[in-house]
């Protein structure tokens, strides 16, 4: 089966985080955090600061790896890494998204997730804002 490595942003502003609705593909209207695949050459990192950049037009200071993710779809294999981060310049333009919302833990369940996301989703959802703190 087919790998595909993504990075993904859990932007965080105060108690709330940046949910993107996905606006073209197979998984059309369905939530999801912001990112993409990793290119050749390109640290986790870096590849996520492109992908932000392309498709938010912002530029985003990325924090530690949050979580973890490997699922199965029936076309391919997802490996995704997912950072706490936040924004240094931009104003979150939807440039690929259909739409966005920022979410406080009580919200995360108003919108229906990607699978893969589902459980980074619930893992917000246990840990306290405190833990969702950009650095430690």
């Amino acid at each position: 089966m087919k790998v595909v490595e993504v990075v993904a942003a859990i932007i965080q502003k105060e108690d709330k985080i940046f949910a993107t609705r996905k606006g073209y593909g197979k998984f059309k209207g369905m939530w999801e955090f912001p990112g993409g695949k990793i290119e050749m050459g390109e640290t986790p990192e870096e590849a996520l600061v492109r992908e932000i950049r392309e498709e938010l037009d912002s530029e985003i200071l990325v924090g530690k790896c949050f979580a973890e993710v490997d699922y199965d779809y029936p076309e391919f294999h997802l490996h995704m890494r997912c950072y706490l981060c936040t924004v240094k310049s931009g104003d979150l333009k939807l440039l690929e998204h259909s739409e966005a919302k920022w979410l406080a833990r009580e919200e995360l369940d108003s919108v229906e997730w990607m699978l893969a996301d589902v459980g980074v989703v619930e893992k917000l959802k246990r840990e306290t804002t405190e833990g969702w703190k950009f650095c430690e």
